[in-house]
């Protein structure tokens, strides 16, 4: 867990719902409902938001930086969600170390509960997660290879004595990994060995560097969200 202690210390980064286009935020985007669910013991909030409550439709588990927000990624995705239809659940995450032992089991037990709000395609639940969130999306991805389908992580690497966490993963889910050329927390360089890590034990990788960008996530939303949605949207997981 001091791993998410370094990440948690050195990056402290709130995104808005910057980044999208005039035409993207005409479209018609659902207000988020507000939730708040017990796991293991103790109170989550979270913030929902469906297209259609009727249809089974694919979701995503958005997960906020450092000292963020569940609105911090919730805004940003919305346009897209209402226009390709999907469900959108963003967790408030704790800003504490014990958090990361439960990260995984925590994600399925939010997923679950708006499960029974909305109706959403089991087979097709991803995982988007910028920097803490993205470091956690590692751990819900490969924890919990079984629930997730794909993940998506910007601006995040895993560390470099943690590579172990990926052969506990049962099924090879796929991984899309974003990245500034100037991020000063996680330097392409950091996050291209984690590429080559899963790569090399046969996760399917797509890896994506940004020309100029720095940690943030707001100025190049729009491009990750388009992006990370092409990404995710081709798998589903195996067999059900």
């Amino acid at each position: 867990m001091r791993h998410l202690a370094t990440c948690v210390a050195a990056v402290w980064i709130a995104s808005s719902g910057g980044g999208v286009s005039p035409s993207a935020r005409a479209a018609s985007v659902p207000r988020p409902e507000t939730r708040n669910v017990k796991c293991a013991g103790r109170s989550y909030q979270y913030e929902l938001s469906s297209p259609d409550r009727h249809a089974a439709l694919p979701a995503i588990l958005l997960l906020h930086g450092a000292g963020g927000l569940s609105s911090d990624l919730m805004q940003p995705w919305g346009p897209l969600a209402a226009r390709e239809r999907v469900v959108l659940i963003a967790p408030q995450i704790p800003r504490e170390l014990w958090f990361e032992a439960v990260a995984p089991a925590v994600f399925r037990c939010v997923v679950d509960d708006a499960k029974r709000r909305v109706r959403v395609d089991a087979d097709r639940v991803y995982l988007f997660g910028y920097s803490m969130g993205g470091y956690l999306a590692f751990d819900g991805a490969m924890l919990a290879s079984d629930y997730f389908a794909a993940a998506a992580v910007y601006a995040a690497a895993i560390a470099d004595d943690f590579y172990p966490i990926v052969d506990s993963a049962t099924r090879k889910v796929p991984v899309a990994l974003y990245v500034g050329e100037r991020d000063p927390y996680y330097p392409p360089a950091k996050v291209q060995r984690t590429r080559d890590l899963l790569a090399g034990k046969g996760f399917p990788v797509r890896y994506l560097e940004i020309p100029g960008q720095d940690h943030g996530y707001t100025p190049v939303a729009a491009r990750i969200d388009e992006d990370a949605w092409s990404f995710l949207s081709t798998y589903r997981l195996p067999g059900r």
